[in-house]
């Protein structure tokens, strides 16, 4: 069997840390309420955590001459518990722990540490491996003419795992059993056992009906389902069936671990219900649609269609106008409508965080303001286009020149050389008409250029302003939002 020591106790200790994350993330966009019933649970359960979860708590209970101390010796193994007459005489409680690290615990239950053994050793090998983990006690007299004793006994009760009520043939009906302890815990069956102690001084005929009027009394007390087992200290009968029982209670859950979990559940639950179940889509945060919205209101296809013309010859660099600042209310109603979408699904707090940090549209406005206004619009005509264009006119001259050579040698002695010239000529028209569609492709293709490089150096300026002052500062608080439910998974995992 492997050791399971300190297993459940990382475990919470791991859970406990992500609660705690969460709610210091999460600040004041928690329910304050909430946050404060998880910082008090977070401080219980780290005082929970020091001591450990991993320990199961068995208690032993019993009345005068029961033999729950000689049967504490019998289960253990070792004679450590007082017997007999001496017994009435101490309130004080006897501990035996399997496996190490169980002073904390014991600390917590306020045994005292001359009244401690620990049972494995290296000589034990791992034959005591499957109680590894169990605390063991041996209470006080719950009879006992003592109060002290009564008291040390109720005090300890809650803190077990198991109860392992130690009665006899002569007492077992005894009323202060049944009506001072018993009938107060019905319900609680399943934390329960009762043996029946002392079977060898009853004879084996009898055993059966004797655990049977056991169990009856435990159905009137309101406990139908607590186990009744047989056995003798002064024997050993049943000690190994009662060992192990205690295997596997010690197997499962401690009551401190499943306290634990209760409590870190419920905190942690009432901090989730302030969150949403998602967070918005990245693509709410797009700012596609914003830069579209911005870029109309700037003006920037018209100072784009400008540009365009200018370097088509159309228009003079004078009429081409500045990209001039987005009206105030164009920002707000622009920044408004993004932040409904990127913040769409969120808590009402932290909703409000986005807001808070994101640019306000005055300073939004300023900051759109600054990037067009560092947008180089030039406009240059082409050279290309102009080189193309004088060659259409010079080539159309010569055209012209060599047509009129050709009239003139057609009317004189020089006629039959006409022909060279008409050929000539047609050449030049044609590369007169060639360089002239070339030089209007060309222009164009650059208006289409110059254009383009002043449209999106604007759109990458209102994109630039909208990522800095709005994506980036909501985008960190809806990834803090999705930590902070990340880490509340985590612990109620």
């Amino acid at each position: 069997m492997s050791v399971r020591i300190g297993e459940e106790t990382r475990a919470l200790e791991a859970r406990v840390g992500a609660l705690e994350e969460a709610i210091e993330l999460g600040g004041e966009r928690l329910d304050a309420a909430a946050v404060a019933e998880a910082r008090a649970a977070v401080e219980r359960l780290r005082e929970r955590i020091a001591l450990g979860v991993d320990h199961t708590v068995v208690a032993l209970v019993g009345g005068t001459g029961s033999g729950k101390s000689s049967l504490f010796n019998r289960i253990s193994g070792l004679s450590f518990a007082d017997v007999g007459v001496r017994r009435p005489t101490t309130s004080q409680v006897t501990a035996c722990v399997w496996g190490t690290d169980g002073d904390a615990v014991l600390d917590w239950l306020g045994v005292d540490p001359q009244r401690r053994i620990q049972r494995e050793s290296l000589l034990d090998g791992e034959t005591e491996a499957a109680l590894r983990g169990l605390v063991l006690l041996d209470l006080p007299d719950h009879d006992s003419v003592e109060p002290a004793h009564r008291e040390v006994v109720d005090a300890l009760l809650p803190q077990a795992d198991l109860l392992v009520w130690v009665v006899d043939p002569q007492k077992y009906a005894d009323d202060a059993l049944h009506s001072g302890y018993l009938q107060r815990l019905a319900g609680q069956d399943t934390s329960m056992l009762v043996v029946l102690n002392q079977v060898d001084t009853v004879r084996p005929a009898e055993r059966a009906s004797l655990a049977r009027d056991v169990s009856r009394l435990l159905a009137a007390d309101g406990l139908p389902d607590v186990p009744v087992r047989t056995a003798s200290a002064t024997t050993g009968e049943g000690i190994t069936e009662l060992r192990a029982g205690l295997a596997s209670v010690v197997a499962g859950r401690s009551l401190a671990a499943r306290r634990a979990e209760t409590e870190v559940q419920t905190a942690t639950a009432r901090v989730a219900a302030g969150l949403a179940e998602r967070e918005p889509a990245p693509t709410a945060l797009a700012t596609g649609p914003l830069v579209e919205t911005l870029s109309a209101a700037s003006g920037l296809d018209a100072v784009s269609d400008a540009v365009a013309a200018v370097v088509r010859g159309r228009r003079r660099r004078s009429q081409v106008p500045h990209i001039v600042p987005v009206h105030p209310d164009a920002v707000r109603l622009a920044r408004a409508s993004w932040l409904s979408t990127a913040t769409g699904g969120l808590p009402r707090a932290w909703v409000d965080d986005v807001e808070a940090r994101v640019a306000p549209a005055s300073r939004l406005g300023t900051h759109l303001a600054d990037a067009l206004g560092a947008v180089t619009v030039t406009v240059r005509r082409s050279v290309p286009a102009a080189v193309l264009g004088w060659c259409a006119v010079a080539l159309g001259l010569v055209t012209l020149l060599v047509g009129g050579l050709a009239a003139g040698r057609m009317l004189g002695p020089d006629g039959a050389r006409v022909g060279a010239d008409v050929q000539v000529a047609v050449v030049a028209a044609l590369a007169a008409a060639a360089c002239a569609v070339g030089a209007g492709l060309v222009r164009r293709s650059a208006a289409r250029r110059a254009a383009t490089r002043v449209h999106d150096e604007g759109r990458a300026a209102i994109e630039g302003v909208a990522r800095t002052d709005l994506v980036e500062p909501a985008a960190a608080v809806v990834a803090e939002h999705r930590r902070v439910r990340g880490l509340l998974e985590a612990a109620l995992a």
